[in-house]
């Protein structure tokens, strides 16, 4: 029967959280990259994902060793898999399933001073709109 195969399958996965491949969007959900795995999905699909230098499809295989960078909310972040879950798991073993290889960011260059106007100046102009959006465009 398809259902009792079905179900065996899915029980032994929890019970062993590692295995040797699963879709990019339920690794990042699963190491809690993203709050939901739809979020994942739709930031594969939108070209935010990216697998071993390649735009990853929500269907990609990640496995072992893979280098996988993600633009987040919070940033871009590029990790390596150092183990492949499938199923969502606590923060601190989701922390031990990748290496975080992202660039630590200096504490001056957050943000640059152009964007900051003096409170009161009234509206941007044209041209003040333009240095604007070629400032956030960066």
């Amino acid at each position: 029967m398809r259902v009792g195969s079905r179900g065996a399958s899915a029980s032994s996965s929890c019970n062993d959280a590692r295995v040797e491949s699963t879709r990019i969007d339920r690794w990042l959900w699963a190491v809690r990259i993203f709050k939901s795995r739809t979020v994942a999905t739709e930031a594969c699909r939108g070209g935010h994902v990216r697998l071993n230098g390649a735009r990853a499809k929500p269907a990609a295989n990640v496995k072992l060793g893979d280098r996988v960078s993600a633009r987040t909310e919070a940033g871009e972040r590029i990790l390596e898999v150092a183990a492949v879950i499938d199923k969502r798991v606590g923060a601190p073993i989701a922390v031990s399933c990748y290496i975080d290889q992202t660039p630590v960011v200096p504490p001056g260059s957050l943000g640059p001073a152009a964007l900051i106007r003096d409170p009161g100046s009234g509206r941007p102009t044209k041209r003040d709109r333009r240095r604007l959006d070629r400032v956030r465009r960066r």
